[in-house]
């Protein structure tokens, strides 16, 4: 008989196998991969909004936590320190691309006209509530890449604005303009999608 003393990967806390890992076991950096790979693919996969770049990303992120692990001391949970690290991965590939953000002096292109005055980084409440979580995802999508990073890293992920500012590399000011812009931008493509789904209703119910 095996030996009690000998657990398996899958029996083991997240906590243990994060200390095998340490020592350098592949089982159990292994199960920690199965344990967090959907997770952090979803994650990617929102920031970068391409299937094939968010499964690559996935790939490189679990490499850094393969080459950094030993750096994890415990002050917050793995999967915090996985989600930053994760996040990170993702914006160097991002600055890799080029990708510029909108400057906070520019204009909005009259995209806030006919919006009412508010604090740049205040709760949007017509964000809020129930929305189909599908149209959403897909509103998301065809935000522009500065957009949708400041959007996804605080409406999603719940970075606050230094964080972001710290992360991208830009000013305060300029997150909360691009997650204003963003919310705007939202607003309108769902407020479409939605007459779009009330008018293909109507069809359906005049076609029976």
């Amino acid at each position: 008989m095996y030996s009690d003393n000998k657990s398996t990967p899958a029996s083991l806390s997240n906590a243990e196998l994060v200390t095998r890992a340490q020592r350098g076991e592949e089982t159990a950096f292994e199960a920690l991969f199965n344990l967090h790979k959907r997770r952090v693919y979803c994650l990617c996969l929102r920031m970068i909004g391409n299937t094939a770049e968010a499964e690559e990303l996935t790939q490189e992120a679990f490499l850094q936590v393969f080459r950094k692990i030993h750096t994890f001391r415990g002050d917050s949970a793995f999967s915090t320190w996985l989600h930053r690290l994760s996040v990170n991965t993702v914006l160097m590939r991002l600055r890799k691309k080029t990708i510029t953000v909108t400057p906070l002096e520019e204009s909005v292109k009259g995209e806030e006209f006919d919006e009412p005055t508010k604090e740049f980084g205040a709760p949007d409440l017509a964000l809020t509530g129930s929305i189909d979580r599908l149209q959403l995802e897909r509103a998301i999508a065809q935000l522009p890449p500065g957009y949708k990073q400041a959007f996804v890293l605080h409406d999603v992920h719940g970075y606050e604005h230094h964080e972001i500012a710290a992360m991208l590399g830009t000013s305060i000011g300029n997150s909360k303009s691009q997650l204003h812009k963003a919310r705007v931008r939202l607003r309108k493509l769902l407020t479409k999608t939605g007459r779009e789904w009330k008018h293909q209703k109507e069809l359906h119910a005049e076609l029976v």
